[in-house]
């Protein structure tokens, strides 16, 4: 054999060493890169069998992570079955809206279980029923079954300070209520109507969701609040407990493994839109001190008709 041909063979040899490297290295970056895209934020445990717990907390507003979420959890065919960490007072009715419809497109799939926490009121509420079972604590506080249409009313302050707020508008009932002036007997029969008409949507869900008739639906909605014992005797929730019970329903009535793992689902949820015009009144009633008036000011920038319990507000 030549020294040649004995040279050919060696630098055969050393290339063949080289590609093997090569492709074992190309082998390791894409299992590296298979492993940061599923380990990442837990997802890879989501590509596997499991029910999926979300947390619905705060004040409810539909935001577009939250129902994005949703969307995923309905799209999914790895989730077996949902449970519904509630802790809120409830938030914007439009909002709470969005909510009930997404929960509702999951459980046409997926069975969907309520738990509540503190409190799941008015809003909270809403998105307790629209699961298909409902859980909560004794201490739990529930209910709050109405719509409110809050503002504050300031002119007496500002006629105090010299301030008056001029307006040219096209029509009687544009920009009504206003916080500037009083509310006229003609702008309160509006906005009352539209509390009403929002209500009686409400009171219907209660009793499509709850199976209970309208006349004790009626009785029960007069805006107060129970505890998870009241709710439980009223039929407005199912039992008490804790996630435990929601995960013995999903296996026991709902035939789910023993084994099945439950994984946290996330958004990351934005503030609470603003809106209705009263940033003037908030910064007056803010720079002289009137700290009370300005958390009211402050719980009125939330759009539209709210389903909201809370003391503070």
């Amino acid at each position: 054999m030549s020294i040649s041909q004995a040279e050919v063979i060696v630098d055969r040899r050393q290339l063949k060493r080289r590609l093997f490297r090569w492709r074992i290295l190309a082998i390791l970056a894409v299992l590296l890169a298979l492993g940061a895209l599923f380990w990442s934020g837990g997802d890879f445990k989501k590509h596997f069998d499991h029910i999926a717990r979300i947390h619905i907390d705060g004040l409810i507003t539909g935001d577009e992570a939250t129902l994005k979420l949703l969307d995923d959890l309905a799209k999914s065919t790895r989730v077996k079955g949902v449970i519904i960490r509630i802790d809120s007072p409830g938030g914007t009715t439009a909002g709470s809206e969005a909510i009930y419809e997404k929960i509702r497109r999951i459980s046409k799939d997926k069975p969907v279980v309520a738990v509540m926490d503190t409190v799941a009121a008015s809003g909270g509420y809403i998105t307790a029923i629209a699961a298909d079972y409902i859980v909560a604590r004794g201490n739990t506080i529930t209910g709050s079954i109405g719509v409110i249409f809050s503002f504050p009313e300031i002119s007496k302050l500002l006629d105090t300070l010299g301030i008056k707020m001029e307006e040219i508008k096209s029509g009687e009932l544009k920009a009504e209520p206003t916080p500037y002036k009083p509310m006229s007997d003609r702008v309160r029969q509006v906005s009352n109507e539209m509390v009403q008409e929002s209500f009686a949507w409400f009171t219907g869900l209660v009793v499509e969701r709850r199976k209970l008739s309208a006349e004790r639906v009626k009785i029960l909605a007069d805006g107060r609040v129970y505890t998870g014992r009241q709710a439980v005797t009223e039929k407005l929730i199912d039992a008490l407990g804790g996630e435990e019970v929601a995960l013995d329903w999903l296996q026991t009535q709902k035939k789910l493994p023993k084994d099945i793992e439950t994984i946290d689902w996330r958004s990351t949820q934005n503030a609470g839109a603003t809106g209705l015009g009263f940033s003037v009144a908030n910064t007056v009633l803010k720079s002289l001190g009137f700290e009370g008036l300005r958390r009211q000011v402050e719980s009125a920038r939330l759009d539209g008709l709210l389903v909201l319990w809370h003391p503070q507000l």
